[in-house]
């Protein structure tokens, strides 16, 4: 059968009122953008379609008005449900004025729930959340008042906690390819990732939806590798083609072979960063780092971790993945993030987190944004702004190590670093290690109870997880302990009486000369408390 061939607005024209609608996309990736737009356009000009419910992992947009942005309208949406908003101002905004029902769950839970969900499953049993913002006996991942329904419960099997998230039942999939043939088939060899679209396509037409894919271009049946169709044409029922303007590799470039591991493999010749407050971050957790070890890099500071391996020659020791699928490579950052130079491998974003969740990761470098005396992280949510959990609870939660990273003070932190000192020249506005987080994203009870080792690492001072609180083991050379770290927290930290200094070479312009060591076996546990 061969499938319908639209254009965007003849796209957005089968789009009902109420309906249920998955958004595929990881921030500017695999966006189908042209769709996005036209349904917007068609909503602003005639008021249609209405109360559309919305269902995305990651938060598809590039913080002012792309992907999700476009759809971000009063009367347009009536519920949304996502892993990660922080690229999502219009949505927040909506979230904050109580204009929609609203729920933020873990990224990776919401692409096993396509799965599951396409699968006839009544929804995803996992301990996935367990003790954090999306655990019912603390906020149930609503985000405002008006979200009343419950979409999480607490079971217990075989003496054991877990958190059931309920199914999704979705009737529209609005995703992207590369390539359709005319039966409807979808490659995506021009994709950097993947992510969970056949589970999402799947799902939709398992109840009895409409599945929608936007393409860079069309070819004959039987044109195509069918070792390449990553959607069949059994569940596509219409395609786009769209522009190149709307169909971006990422928002942050138009098209980089190296993402889908073509072209000559070339090292960067920049030169090293500047040793700023996020490289003396970085070259401490890079102290850390195994050879051998399967590496999970967060947004922010622990990007800059790739920059130091590069520098000092190490990179090929471990093998770094990302969440929404790629295996090795160099990942990207900003509004490529997700992406990886010369993967050695692409999987779903689902199965990228099954193999998170059951504790594939060695070592994960994470975000620091607020720490409490109990040793909880919020990354999520900041008065008004929801950023979003993302990935961060499967990551943190099933790591084997996890470490945080972060400046120690926010917003007009500036620091200097020379002959192995560091020289706090003004002091950041905002404090990050509080009395007790707004919203807890990390649960640091629950990585007691697991023995996990943990580890906050800032560019003057470096924390770890004890049994009730945190303790300080490192400070920098030419800080000032009571004026410079204890003064800057709301709550008294441990100090023991073997107190280090950090080392005076991660404070000098000159190479580290890193060395790692191999991967344990076991990573030393703390003792599990019961």
């Amino acid at each position: 059968m061969q499938v319908k061939v639209l254009t965007p607005e003849g796209a957005a024209g089968l789009i009902q009122d109420g309906d249920r609608v998955i958004l595929g996309g990881f921030i500017g990736a695999v966006v189908p953008e042209a769709i996005e737009k036209a349904i917007r356009d068609r909503f602003l000009e005639s008021g249609s379609p209405r109360n559309l419910e919305l269902y995305f992992t990651a938060g598809q947009g590039d913080g002012q008005d792309r992907a999700n942005n476009h759809l971000s309208h009063e009367g347009l949406v009536s519920l949304a449900m996502g892993g990660h908003w922080g690229l999502i101002p219009r949505l927040q905004d909506l979230a904050n004025r109580e204009r929609i029902q609203a729920y933020n769950f873990p990224q990776g839970v919401i692409a096993q729930l396509l799965r599951d969900s396409a699968a006839g499953k009544p929804g995803t049993l996992t301990h996935v959340g367990l003790g954090t913002f999306v655990d019912p006996r603390l906020e149930g991942g609503k985000i405002n008042k008006v979200t009343q329904e419950d979409r999480v419960s607490l079971m217990e099997v075989e003496g054991e906690e877990y958190l059931f998230y309920k199914r999704i039942n979705a009737n529209v999939a609005l995703l992207r390819g590369t390539t359709a043939d005319t039966n409807g088939n979808i490659t995506m060899e021009d994709e950097c990732l993947f992510l969970e679209n056949l589970a999402a396509a799947q799902l939709v037409t398992n109840m009895g939806g409409k599945v929608i894919v936007q393409v860079k271009k069309i070819v004959e049946a039987g044109k195509l590798d069918p070792q390449q169709v990553r959607i069949p044409g059994i569940f596509v029922d219409a395609v786009v083609v769209a522009n190149e303007e709307d169909h971006m590799q990422t928002f942050a470039e138009p098209m980089n072979p190296a993402y889908c591991g073509r072209g000559d493999l070339l090292q960067q010749n920049s030169g090293p960063r500047k040793l700023d407050a996020k490289k003396i971050i970085a070259r401490r957790a890079a102290v850390e780092l195994k050879s051998g070890a399967i590496l999970n890099y967060g947004i922010g500071v622990p990007e800059v971790i790739a920059e130091v391996t590069d520098e000092e020659g190490v990179t090929q020791q471990m093998i770094a993945t990302v969440e929404p699928g790629a295996i090795g490579g160099t990942p990207a950052g900003g509004l490529s993030f997700g992406a990886s130079a010369f993967p050695e491998a692409v999987i779903t974003q689902d199965q990228m987190f099954d193999f998170y969740d059951g504790g594939g990761v060695d070592q994960a470098f994470l975000g620091l944004a607020e720490c409490d005396r109990n040793g909880d992280l919020n990354v999520s949510r900041f008065g008004p702004k929801i950023a979003g959990c993302g990935g961060f609870i499967n990551i943190t939660q099933n790591a084997k190590e996890v470490f945080f990273c972060g400046t120690f003070t926010a917003a007009g932190l500036k620091v200097s670093a020379g002959e192995g000192r560091l020289v706090i020249e003004q002091e950041g506005r905002i404090k990050k290690f509080l009395d007790k987080v707004q919203q807890i994203t990390f649960s640091a009870n629950q990585a007691r109870r697991n023995g996990k080792p943990v580890m906050y690492i800032t560019e003057r001072a470096v924390f770890r997880l004890s049994e009730d609180t945190l303790e300080l083991i490192e400070i920098a050379p030419g800080v000032d302990l009571e004026r410079d770290i204890l003064s800057q927290m709301d709550f008294q930290p441990q100090v023991g009486p073997d107190l280090k200094l950090m080392e005076a070479r991660l404070f000098m312009d000159e190479p580290l000369g890193l060395t790692l060591q191999p991967l344990r076996e076991e990573p030393q546990m703390l003792e599990a408390v019961a």
